[in-house]
């Protein structure tokens, strides 16, 4: 059964003028090591990586705040270079508050295309 859907689209550009400091608090260790490993397309990694966070947000039915901080929401990726969303923290309660402590699988789907970076996320409760 699926408990919920979220899309996201963003400019890959607004990343460009982003500071060291800022990103730091946005991203993770990983996602940034990961997007300066292809220097000449950070902007769209990061992108993508913010698109991500945003579109689960809204799968969760919810935002960031006080329950909720940026690290919450990462995108790691599987042996076979699959984007995955972590959930930590306040993301992860209201996760569990959504799916009513069911199993669950999150779908993770990330494009971009030119200027743009788009990621649509399926949240589906497991039978099992």
């Amino acid at each position: 059964m699926i408990i919920g859907i979220g899309i996201d689209l963003v400019e890959c550009n607004r990343f460009l003028d982003w500071s060291a400091f800022k990103k730091q608090r946005i991203f993770t260790k990983n996602e940034l090591e990961y997007a300066d490993n292809d220097n000449a397309n950070a902007e769209k990694h990061l992108a993508n990586f913010w698109a991500a966070r945003e579109a689960c947000l809204k799968a969760l039915n919810t935002g960031f705040g006080d329950n909720i901080s940026f690290s919450d929401v990462s995108v790691i990726h599987n042996d076979a270079g699959c984007p995955e969303l972590l959930l930590n923290g306040g993301a992860k309660l209201v996760l569990k508050e959504l799916a009513n402590s069911k199993n669950v699988k999150i779908h993770l789907s990330i494009t971009d295309q030119s200027d743009y970076s788009a990621a649509m996320v399926v949240i589906e409760v497991l039978d099992k």
